[in-house]
């Protein structure tokens, strides 16, 4: 796995296994790996702690294999349990400084952040990187609130570590993202509910390069 300070987040895969056996969700992970895919997190809600465990372990022997972080979300516990890269956490759940002190400083720690306020808080905590939205209306099982694009912009000029947008994106709505500074893009349906996962990656993934191609060619970077 790549060291932590080379976290790449172009293009974020988060798992929704709701509509798959695990063989189809399984595969559909490798697709998703071998046309692009830079980090997953696996997300399971309603899984007991020992199925999630399971197939955690059986999800990272996949991005072992392709040299690409795997994070839990919210459960500590199944993070440290599964030896993943590190865990990402929501507004409701732990908060990330505890996910920092008991994971440490070698592990990744990703919030969630609607607000300047709430990812200023995440980064004094320790935060190594944001997923901000929703930007879309989404059809997965997490309550969502649509974040504008000019707050997503907003937190991106605010810390200075990657700041991902997530909520409903594909590759037909990704252009409203134009212009800003995010450092990728999270998918969920758009790649996990493909028929061929592989190609929708590889899609996501150029359509992704060529929006932070531009802000990286036509605005100065606002960290430098």
């Amino acid at each position: 796995m790549k060291n932590k300070k080379e976290l790449d987040t172009t293009l974020y895969l988060v798992t929704d296994s709701s509509y798959h056996t695990e063989k189809t969700f399984l595969r559909t992970v490798e697709e998703a790996l071998r046309g692009g895919v830079t980090l997953v997190q696996l997300r399971e809600k309603e899984r007991t702690a020992r199925e999630y465990l399971d197939l955690a372990r059986k999800v990272k022997e996949i991005t072992d294999r392709y040299q690409v972080p795997l994070l839990i979300d919210d459960r500590v516990d199944v993070a440290a349990a599964a030896d993943a890269a590190g865990v990402h956490v929501g507004q409701s759940d732990i908060p990330v400084a505890e996910a920092r002190k008991i994971l440490g400083p070698d592990k990744i720690v990703g919030a969630t952040a609607k607000t300047v306020e709430q990812a200023e808080e995440a980064y004094r905590q320790g935060a190594d990187y944001l997923g901000v939205g929703a930007i879309y209306p989404t059809t997965t099982k997490v309550k969502t609130i649509l974040t504008k694009v000019s707050t997503l912009q907003d937190i991106c000029h605010a810390v200075p570590i990657p700041v991902n947008a997530i909520g409903g994106l594909n590759a037909g709505n990704m252009d409203i993202l134009s212009g800003t500074d995010i450092a990728g893009i999270c998918v969920v349906s758009a790649i996990m509910k493909s028929d061929n996962p592989q190609a929708a990656a590889q899609i996501l993934k150029e359509k992704t390069e060529r929006i932070l191609a531009g802000h990286k060619n036509g605005m100065p970077d606002f960290f430098s």
